[in-house]
């Protein structure tokens, strides 16, 4: 049973129908759909009607980790499989091939999927989730994952932890990835599993650079060791000036990463060093 979780703020229902209609005709494979409404009017209603539809609404915006955990609450799945609202999956042999990965490998917890604009244009660097980007079209070993292209087995979300909801957004798929690679499993980046969203920004939202660095200082109190950690966060500091110089963007980012060092980040869950050992050999060493 793959079991899809779908996170709408209630705003996109031409969108949220084809990525609905893209989850459910699936072939040979069995699919549930949670629609996640964060935020929405009380009476907001699904734009497809199909009894494998559960809809669950809230009344605020929680926040897209809090939002898709309480989405995977509500599945019975052994697959949870993150669908973003104005995306769709472009083939129905996705579902298939989702099960077959997971069946073959128990090691396997997450699959990130290759994000294509569907007119065409060419794909963004940040959705290929590792180092060297490189040919999208190459598969590989990976440490994180993009949240809303992106399946994984229940029993690999359920040993990360789940989301950290106090993340609001960024940065809340490595937390669990890490904590993945951790409790042992795998995370691949998969180019043959595909999942059509229009281009876009990570800078169009207000917060964005606050909530990028808060999360960072955070994802490395949470999981980092102290060592580790604190070579990460320098050499964070010194690539985010390498790259934006902006004030506009330098300032709140900075704010944000004091306000990370000063507020709690949650339950602290280092990894151990042999994971820190993983994950280097992967590609992607904890400290970038």
């Amino acid at each position: 049973m793959l079991s899809v979780v779908v996170l709408t703020m209630g705003n996109r229902p031409v969108e949220l129908d084809r990525a609905l209609r893209s989850a459910l005709n699936q072939k040979d494979v069995d699919v549930e759909v949670v629609i996640v409404g964060n935020g929405v009017r009380g009476d907001w209603t699904s734009p497809v009607d199909d009894s494998r539809i559960r809809t669950l609404l809230l009344p605020e915006n929680i926040g897209v980790p809090a939002g898709r955990n309480r989405g995977v609450l509500e599945t019975s799945g052994d697959i949870v499989v993150f669908l973003d609202d104005d995306g769709y999956y472009p083939s129905l042999e996705l579902g298939k091939r989702l099960q077959s990965m997971f069946d073959e490998d128990p090691t396997l917890g997450i699959v990130s999927f290759q994000i294509k604009d569907p007119d065409g244009g060419p794909g963004q660097r940040r959705h290929v989730p590792r180092l060297r980007a490189g040919d999208p079209n190459r598969s590989s070993a990976v440490t994180t994952f993009l949240g809303g292209a992106s399946a994984m087995r229940r029993s690999a979300f359920d040993a990360g932890g789940g989301l950290p909801e106090n993340f609001f957004f960024a940065h809340e798929e490595t937390d669990l990835a890490w904590q993945a690679m951790n409790a042992g499993y795998r995370i691949v980046y998969d180019a043959e599993s595909v999942m059509c969203h229009p281009p876009t920004l990570a800078t169009r939202h207000a917060a964005f650079y606050r909530y990028n660095a808060r999360n960072r200082v955070w994802l490395a109190k949470r999981n980092l060791p102290w060592p580790i950690a604190l070579t990460y966060l320098a050499v964070w500091v010194a690539l985010t000036i390498l790259r934006e110089r902006r004030p506009s963007a330098l300032k709140p980012w900075f704010k944000g990463f004091v306000e990370g060092c000063r507020n709690d980040a949650g339950p602290r869950r280092p990894i151990s060093w042999h994971t820190a050992w993983r994950m280097t050999r992967t590609g992607r060493p904890p400290i970038i």
